[in-house]
Order: C-alpha cells, then sequence, then structure tokens
C-alpha cells in the first residue's frame, strides 16, 4: 500500500511539475488550456511567475515527499491544493458553476485525496 501511495503521489508530482514548466516555458499556451489570455508582457511574466510558482512548489514537495516517505514535505502541496479548492468552491457559488467548472474541481480533489493517503501512510519523521 505504501509504495503505491508513494507511485500516486509522484505521478501527481510528475503531473504538477510539467503544468509548472509548460507556464515557464510556453506561458500563453499554457494559459489558454486555464481559460487565461495574457495582456502584454506584464501577462507573459505573471502567467510565467505565479503559475509555475503554485505547481513547481507543490510538485517538488510531492516529489520530496514521494521519495523520502515522509509526511512533512506532504503540507506544501496539501496547503496550496486545498486553498484552490476553497478558491474554487468559493468561484462556483459566487459565479455558477459552468460545466466546465467541475474537471478541475475534481482533479484538485483526487489530488487532496491522494496526498491525504500519504499523510496516513508515511512516516512522522519531521512533523511534530
Amino acid at each position: 500500500m505504501r509504495n503505491a501511495v508513494r507511485f500516486m503521489i509522484g505521478a501527481m508530482a510528475m503531473f504538477n511539475l510539467a503544468l509548472g514548466l509548460g507556464f515557464l516555458i510556453h506561458p500563453a499556451q499554457a494559459g489558454l488550456r486555464f481559460f487565461l489570455t495574457p495582456l502584454g508582457t506584464q501577462g507573459l511574466a505573471t502567467l510565467r511567475t505565479d503559475f509555475p510558482a503554485f505547481f513547481l512548489t507543490g510538485g517538488v514537495f510531492a516529489l520530496i515527499a514521494a521519495w523520502r516517505a515522509q509526511r512533512a514535505a506532504l503540507l506544501p502541496p496539501l496547503c496550496l491544493l486545498c486553498c484552490a479548492l476553497a478558491g474554487r468552491t468559493f468561484s462556483l457559488v459566487m459565479d455558477g458553476a459552468p460545466g466546465a467548472a467541475f474537471a478541475p474541481w475534481l482533479v484538485e480533489a483526487l489530488m487532496i485525496a491522494i496526498l491525504a493517503l500519504g499523510w496516513r501512510a508515511f512516516d512522522n519523521e519531521g512533523v511534530r
């Protein structure tokens, strides 16, 4: 079970790393997949900085957690994804729920569930 959870978290980490690198290297194209269009160079800079910061940070810490089977490294991606899911839920309540809105919500919820499995399966080392 523990190795299966490590694999799932590692796969999730690679997915997030790929998203982060996509925003870093091709921000306009990556933005379109998230229904975003940059306005000028500052818009490109925002896509190139904020989105990689989110995805690369979460991905790196998830990868560390999977590699070491330590739960402490799960805290950053858990916090990031819980904040994202809360914001997405708030947006659904405030702005309505078009059909395309539920897939990202489900992906974030699934990633939180996978990280929660890791929290239960991994060692307590590094957490006080």
